[in-house]
């Protein structure tokens, strides 16, 4: 089996993976970097006409395993930035060349690591979406990667650079609202239903075998693909991992246990309202138990609610987060605002957010761009992605086996729980070219 290096090189004739600009870990302000858009769906388009407004980032190739997505992608930078990127379909032929300095990835979950890792190798940075990981042991190799090669590797939680968000965060720290010994975070919105389908032939302009990549074959399902993909197992994460990974990220970094795993797992979910082919749960309960941090060594909880059948918005916030302490709380929305209260619900301070979802991102590229030019971490670092992701993986674990499990951080496994430890990691196809096994 050929390994990951292998493959690049192979792939373009006389193209060696070590001509690689060697200075990519900080570059001159002068100099235009080179992207190459990898996954072209709605978010991934959203990345490449963003970062084709800016004056110092060029768009130089869109990827996808749809030509259509990729085409539409192409003629979208070309009247933002006036020039047309290059349009292929295989992540090796960007990944070849040595001019591209750095890549998106808004590919579905399973291709999230691989493309990273490929990408790490050939010496290039990293914008992956969130959640970063298909599963736990993916996050932790994405990492060693990152680290190895020194390369930029920064995770689509764009509110770590919302200014509201950092302000919220500011004064937990500051102990506004005394020791945050509980967070809260939920997913409350309303999805749609994916039907019941059946295998197919793939239309001529997806490369079907492309956008499986290393996941297990499985046959054409037309439902299962854009979008669809991340309510099964093989490619997704549930939406605990496509929306509540926001949340649960911005609850772990109140609650102040960033830099560490939960000490224990307790979830249940099921699906309680659709009836089609989607695989996680469309409600579902968390409760995530850290271990003590702090000056008083108290322990912490998380709790997280989903429920993707709902029209409402729970404390005013279709997707938020509460934050409980010993001398009040504080409810945050990320695209919307945040209130402070003090004992007995005295309201203490309300700020609005001060941007919009895609100024946000705006800023979230900013810090990208910049961390490639001066060779710092990003804001929302891998190691970072890691951990929210984790928690997100720990939370379907428990559902699917329903029942209480414990985890060990510095081993990153399961306590006397072989059949959890199997879903800490996943099969690939054999002999894969991506293939992590």
């Amino acid at each position: 089996m050929m390994n990951r290096r292998e493959a690049i090189q192979g792939l373009a004739a006389g193209v060696v993976v070590a001509g690689v600009r060697s200075s990519a870990s900080a570059r001159s302000s002068s100099e235009l970097i080179s992207i190459g858009a990898v996954g072209c769906g709605g978010r991934g388009r959203d990345h490449a006409k963003l970062l084709a407004g800016r004056n110092d980032v060029r768009i130089s190739w869109v990827c996808d395993p749809d030509r259509n997505r990729a085409e539409q992608a192409a003629a979208e930078v070309e009247k933002v930035g006036g020039k047309k990127p290059a349009i292929v379909q295989d992540i090796r032929r960007v990944l070849d060349d040595s001019n591209v300095d750095a890549i998106t990835v808004a590919t579905p979950d399973h291709w999230h690591a691989p493309a990273t890792i490929l990408a790490c190798d050939a010496g290039k940075h990293v914008y992956v979406e969130k959640p970063c990981s298909h599963n736990v042991r993916e996050g932790r190799l994405m990492i060693e990667a990152a680290r190895k090669h020194n390369r930029v590797v920064q995770v689509g939680t764009q509110a770590r650079n919302s200014r509201h968000v950092r302000r919220a965060m500011q004064l937990l720290q500051e102990g506004a609202i005394g020791d945050v010994l509980v967070a809260k975070a939920w997913d409350s919105q309303r999805r749609r239903n994916i039907g019941h389908g059946r295998p197919g032939k793939p239309p001529a302009h997806l490369n079907y075998d492309l956008w499986l990549g290393p996941a297990p074959y499985e046959p054409f399902h037309a439902n299962r693909l854009h979008y669809n993909w991340h309510w099964r197992f093989a490619y997704g994460t549930g939406d605990l991992g496509n929306d509540g990974v926001h949340e649960l990220d911005l609850a772990r970094w109140g609650l102040g246990v960033d830099d560490q795993h939960p000490e224990s797992v307790t979830a249940s979910g099921a699906k309680l309202f659709f009836d089609d082919d989607q695989q996680f749960p469309d409600t579902q309960n968390v409760t995530l138990d850290y271990a003590p941090v702090g000056d008083n060594g108290r322990r912490r909880q998380l709790i997280f609610e989903l429920r993707i059948w709902t029209p409402y918005r729970m404390e005013g916030y279709e997707n938020g987060n509460a934050f409980y302490g010993t001398k009040g709380f504080l409810l945050l929305g990320k695209n919307d605002n945040f209130r402070l209260y003090g004992e007995r619900n005295t309201l203490i301070e309300e700020t609005p957010a001060d941007g919009t979802n895609t100024e946000n991102t705006l800023i979230h590229h900013a810090d990208f761009v910049d961390c490639i030019r001066n060779g710092k971490r990003p804001q929302a670092d891998i190691e970072v992605g890691h951990g929210g992701a984790t928690a997100c993986h720990l939370g379907n674990i428990a559902s699917r086996l329903k029942r209480t499990l414990f985890f060990d951080s510095e081993t990153e496994t399961f306590i006397g729980d072989d059949e959890a430890d199997k879903l800490l990691t996943r099969s690939y196809r054999d002999g894969h070219w991506a293939s992590l096994a």
